[in-house]
């Protein structure tokens, strides 16, 4: 097995596309083409079905998918770890946190646990929600910090592990005061109609699908006029008075202090979340566990 095999299908997984997979990855198509029959000569069956035109996916190759992307991950995150704690040594604490949790909910709170724990090493490996659960999963970092809403379930085995809710807070619909203010329609009104700019998550995504939630509840589908799977990227365009998009409500907070940022619409437009942190007891040795005790005392003030 050649792990450029492995890497090959699932870029081919998600292009379904010799041509342009070949061009991601830098080889010629027939070379391409080689490497994937390669990989089914290995599985013992086709993997891409080419008498469809384009080729797609055959059963086979559709649930083997997910398993190459599983296996690529946890190769290269047993990597990185190696390659950090040769560098550091061991003894670092990591975390895996969504790009919206850990910029603005899992800083903070590292500054605490580094002052309470002086000589402590941390790690955040930041990423889309499912990655982050796949990497806590395959027990590559201590502790994963997220936001989960009731209705939507996360890609992980919950009963494997502890959880402590350490806060709630809403996913606001916001946008520029000079959009809320430019046109004769209010934003809400126009929300209500469908027509209006929306900077929405990519489909699929966790935070995607809490405001897919609330657009169903409305009975309203927008067109999306940009998609990002960062929180910050979405804040920047709605600042730059581009469009609607739904923040966790601490990323906003100084911008709707000082008025950069406005309410979109009233609270039958937000949703709660509950920011969670997530630990697997086996691990937590040493410092791991003095964190996990700074986590409960926060928990127990709540």
């Amino acid at each position: 097995m050649d792990i450029n095999w492995l890497e090959d299908f699932v870029c081919f997984g998600r292009h379904l596309s010799f041509t342009a997979a070949a061009n991601e990855r830098n080889i010629t198509q027939s070379a391409f083409s080689r490497r994937i029959q390669s990989l089914e000569y290995w599985a013992g069956t086709e993997l891409v079905d080419r008498k469809t035109y384009p080729a797609c996916l055959s059963n086979a190759g559709e649930e083997f998918l997910p398993v190459a992307k599983s296996i690529l991950l946890q190769l290269h995150r047993t990597r990185d770890e190696l390659q950090t704690k040769a560098s550091l040594g061991n003894g670092i604490i990591s975390f895996a946190a969504p790009h919206a949790a850990s910029i603005h909910r899992l800083t903070p709170l590292l500054r605490q646990i580094e002052a309470v724990i002086p000589d402590v090493r941390t790690r955040v490996m930041s990423d889309d929600l499912h990655t982050c659960c796949e990497i806590f999963s395959q027990g590559l970092c201590e502790f994963l910090m997220c936001y989960r809403h009731s209705h939507i379930p996360l890609t992980l085995d919950e009963q494997r592990f502890q959880r402590l809710d350490l806060s709630e807070e809403r996913l606001i619909p916001i946008c520029s005061r000079k959009l809320a203010e430019g046109v004769g329609k209010t934003v809400e009104d126009r929300l209500g109609t469908a027509k209006f700019p929306y900077l929405a998550y990519p489909p699929g995504s966790f935070l995607g699908a809490v405001v897919e939630r609330i657009l169903a509840g409305k009975k309203v589908s927008p067109m999306p006029s940009h998609i990002d799977s960062f929180s910050e990227a979405l804040k920047s365009l709605a600042l730059s008075g581009t469009g609607v998009a739904w923040l966790p409500e601490t990323s906003i907070q100084g911008e709707l202090r000082n008025g950069s940022l406005v309410i979109a619409a009233d609270e039958t437009w937000t949703v709660p979340l509950t920011l969670s942190v997530f630990s697997n007891h086996e691990k937590r040795v040493g410092h791991a566990e003095t964190v996990w005790s700074i986590l409960t005392t926060k928990h127990s003030e709540m």
